[in-house]
């Protein structure tokens, strides 16, 4: 029988379980924090404070900062990742929701939900530089990868507004299902994800044309339909695969991103809000608004692996390198 080196041996089981180095960063709307979790031993290691009612959140280009929509103050809190305190302040428009970083890392499309509009935040300058008129309670907003495009959905007017990111001009409405929450594109930029979270359901629109081209549907069996809604998405950076987030169904569908079929469903915690890839796309994090943690999905063996203890009410969700 050979006998394997101690050393030989803690080579083996690493390459079997490769580290995961990554962070993951969630808000708290109820606490106004972010919660830190550690990758590797999947424990939340540090929470940072901010503004008031922190919601959607994304990282800086260069992974320096994390940016938070903090809407009952207004603005949106820039966090120095090394330092982890706000280091500056933006304003953003009456009580920001989401918003994304174009990809030129200079700008932000920001949805007030308040006052109807889509602000441009001038990153640089830390200034609006433009409000844009949308539908009422305007919540998701996602911006194309070639970064000619925005779209912002409406939650009441049941819309998807895209602007020309260039001109910043609405250029068209696109009607959906009830209660839009997120928008995304595609990662070769040729198609709109639109979740809707009242019928539960994932709209795919052509992005230049704007032509419907599918609508996924969701079922769980042994859970109502009207507790199957279609919130958070996340799609992977090859588009093969979708991930939705179903609300109070606490579920998360995967989706052949490809067909449009659904291939099966993660039971995770209660009310799971948004939803965030590894950067290795090995693990889905997700944000579970009602049981204060973040389960964890294992996408290899297809299974949720662990429950991490947040805030309260944990809404967004990144994960950084």
């Amino acid at each position: 029988m050979q006998v394997l080196r101690p050393s030989l041996l803690f080579c083996l089981i690493s390459l079997a379980s490769p580290v995961v180095a990554e962070t993951i960063y969630v808000s708290n709307e109820q606490d106004n924090t972010i919660s830190v979790i550690d990758g590797k031993s999947l424990t939340m290691t540090a929470t940072i404070a901010v503004g008031r009612r922190p919601r959607g959140i994304a990282l800086s280009h260069d992974g320096t900062k994390l940016y938070v929509a903090v809407g009952d103050d207004d603005r949106i809190d820039v966090v120095d990742l090394k330092t982890r305190r706000v280091e500056s302040a933006i304003p953003s428009g009456s009580d920001p929701e989401f918003f994304a970083v174009h990809p030129d890392g200079q700008r932000l499309f920001v949805a007030n939900e308040d006052n109807n509009q889509a602000s441009v935040v001038d990153l640089p300058k830390l200034a609006i530089v433009q409000e844009i008129e949308v539908g009422v309670e305007p919540e998701g907003v996602g911006v194309s990868p070639d970064g000619q495009l925005a779209a912002v959905t409406s939650e009441t007017t049941s819309m998807v507004h895209v602007i020309d990111a260039r001109s910043l001009e609405l250029i068209d409405n696109i009607l959906v299902d009830t209660r839009p929450r997120m928008v995304l594109f595609s990662p070769d930029g040729k198609q709109i994800w639109v979740s809707s979270e009242l019928r539960g359901t994932v709209s795919v629109f052509d992005a230049q044309t704007r032509a419907p081209l599918a609508k996924i549907g969701f079922e769980v069996p042994g859970v109502s339909r009207d507790l199957v809604q279609a919130v958070g998405l996340q799609l992977t950076p090859d588009g093969s695969r979708a991930y939705v987030a179903l609300g109070p169904s606490n579920r998360v569908a995967e989706v052949d991103a490809r067909t449009f079929k659904v291939l099966r469903t993660y039971l995770v915690g209660q009310r799971v809000w948004h939803v965030a890839l590894s950067p290795a796309g090995q693990r889905l994090y997700t944000a579970n608004g009602n049981s204060n943690d973040v389960s964890v999905i294992d996408l290899e063996d297809r299974s949720v692996i662990k429950s991490v203890g947040v805030g309260r009410s944990p809404w967004g969700v990144v994960v950084a390198p």
